[in-house]
């Protein structure tokens, strides 16, 4: 068989086997669309869900699809996003990627009966059937990154620049306390809530504050977070991280990270609704489950 012939039969095989394969049709894509306060590389919050779709996508080819709205921090800019995407009936899962949005979805669910919706950090579904509700065990990451920060602390004296006292910022932050008095009961765990979760300026001079005050340990949460980060870097001190891996930007700071895994949960809720379940269920990422896991950093590895 001469090479012009043979070059012909690899063809019409290959043309047969193309012909033979699996196709993904427009029907058999899972398209889900979702909106976030923050950007999507703010080492925090939005950055956990952008990250998590992005594995999804990686994983599922040509049989996944995601929009992801970015930097929508005001509530009305959000639902204007979050109608014009059920309304186009083209998403089989709309997520509203913070606490702020409950209040759209439960509006908005019952006017799309067909759509599944998906808000956090909350365990409310509204008692709503097409409504799913997330959330983070955040303490459980705070618990053993304070008990870290203790062991380390010489002057006894840590730093925790919150957000508002509220979610999985909250339950982080008192797992912490509660994870460095364990460890050691005399140690002073001060913190302080700036009212924010962007204001880096504000956030940063908390962080400074504390270390004029002899705090020789931060940690803190949100996306402000890398005004901290910073302060921590310039003193050589330790830093612990929660949401998203910190670790590049901490550099020989970071210590260890609190990662949240939404794909965990959100594979669940894409086979639910994929079965005919469109709601009705609230989740809980935790360290037993995979959806929390501890990362380490330049300075704890």
């Amino acid at each position: 068989m001469n090479k012009r012939v043979m070059s012909l039969v690899l063809m019409v095989l290959a043309a047969l086997l193309i012909g033979l394969l699996p196709s993904v049709s427009a029907q058999d894509v899972f398209r889900v669309a979702a909106v976030a306060p923050s950007a999507t590389n703010d080492l925090a919050f939005s950055q956990s869900m952008f990250d998590a779709l992005t594995k999804i996508d990686a994983e599922m080819g040509d049989a996944f699809e995601f929009v992801f709205q970015d930097g929508t921090f005001v509530v009305d800019d959000a639902a204007v996003a979050l109608r014009e995407w059920a309304a186009s009936g083209e998403y089989d899962l709309i997520i509203a990627h913070g606490s702020q949005y409950g209040a759209i979805v439960e509006e908005l669910a019952p006017e799309f009966p067909e759509t599944s919706f998906a808000w956090g950090t909350d365990q409310n579904t509204f008692g709503l059937p097409n409504v799913f509700a997330y959330t983070a065990a955040a303490g459980e990451g705070g618990f053993l990154n304070g008990a870290m920060a203790a062991m380390m602390s010489k002057s006894g004296i840590i730093g925790v620049v919150g957000p508002i006292e509220v979610g999985d910022a909250k339950l982080y932050v008192d797992g912490f306390v509660a994870g460095a008095a364990a460890i050691r009961p005399d140690v002073q765990v001060q913190v302080t809530y700036i009212q924010s979760f962007s204001d880096v300026p504000l956030a940063t001079e908390a962080a400074n504050t504390f270390v004029a005050n002899g705090a020789d340990v931060l940690t803190g949460t949100a996306q402000m977070v890398v005004g901290p980060i910073a302060v921590a870097k310039e003193n050589g001190i330790p830093w612990f991280g929660t949401q998203s891996s910190q670790a590049e930007l901490s550099e020989a700071s970071g210590v260890m990270f609190q990662v949240y895994r939404w794909d965990v949960v959100l594979m669940d809720m894409i086979a639910s609704i994929q079965g005919g379940t469109l709601g009705g269920e609230s989740y809980t990422l935790t360290l037993a489950n995979g959806g929390l896991q501890m990362v380490m950093g330049q300075h704890g590895s």
